[in-house]
């Protein structure tokens, strides 16, 4: 996994990556979201009733009519909303990658290296657990649907470019390895991850925090030698910092 460091070029094309996420509604005929308070709660429930349906008995299994009952609507409310199934898993998948877009990757002040890049990754995954049931049947529906399937490439273009501007701006920092192939380790990182997320429903309390500590404990030795005995890495000499969220985006 060595290689050399990635030029500008290379730089302004993964940027771009990291700010502009996939829309996942364009190009669908969507029904346009109401400004009616009303309207907006019988879109919440539905989206709520999708959610919980679709972790239960995924893609295939959650029927229109099923939702609509679980939010509290006659079918015909449904599709004042969405005019199919499809749009409802398009428009919670987009929702959960908005969010997504909205954690930032800054360093901000706080612990050493090691502890920001867990407390990152926390964050990532309490965030995005909400959407456990849209990402479970999102991975059925790609199976045979193509134009999902693009979508999804599209997706992971973007999680991967996230990651691997986390990994350059940690690269660049006191002690880290001068020769690594940072989207050689990105790509496999950032599929680990959505892999993790996928097996979050049948784990047991506490097994997630150990797969979190796992991927830390990994990206950090890929990305750093060992510390001296008594060191510890610090993102500027003289200065403690991290990579985390900040304040403002705590739970």
């Amino acid at each position: 996994m060595l290689r050399r460091r990635p030029g500008g070029r290379n730089r302004a094309r993964a940027a771009a990556l990291v700010t502009a996420r996939p829309s996942l509604l364009a190009g669908e005929d969507v029904p346009p979201e109401p400004h009616q308070k009303r309207s907006l709660e019988k879109r919440a429930r539905l989206k709520a009733a999708g959610l919980a349906l679709f972790g239960e008995k995924g893609y295939e299994g959650a029927s229109i009519e099923e939702i609509a009952r679980r939010a509290g609507l006659a079918v015909g409310g449904f599709y004042q909303h969405f005019h199919s199934k499809r749009q409802l898993l398009l428009a919670l998948m987009d929702e959960m990658l908005d969010n997504m877009s909205r954690l930032q990757l800054h360093p901000q002040p706080g612990g050493d290296i090691r502890a920001g890049l867990r407390d990152l990754l926390a964050h990532a995954f309490s965030g995005d657990l909400r959407y456990l049931g849209a990402y479970r049947a999102w991975r059925e529906a790609i199976l045979s649907d193509a134009v999902l399937a693009r979508k999804q490439e599209a997706i992971h273009a973007w999680t991967t470019a996230r990651v691997t501007a986390v990994f350059q701006f940690l690269h660049q920092l006191p002690g880290a390895r001068p020769e690594v192939d940072i989207p050689a380790l990105a790509r496999p990182m950032d599929s680990f991850l959505w892999n993790l997320m996928a097996q979050v429903p049948g784990m047991r309390q506490g097994e997630l925090a150990r797969w979190i500590d796992t991927a830390t404990h990994l990206i950090y030795h890929a990305l750093f030698a060992d510390p001296k005995r008594g060191q510890t890495h610090l993102s500027r000499p003289g200065r403690k910092r991290r990579i985390g969220p900040s304040p403002a985006d705590s739970p």
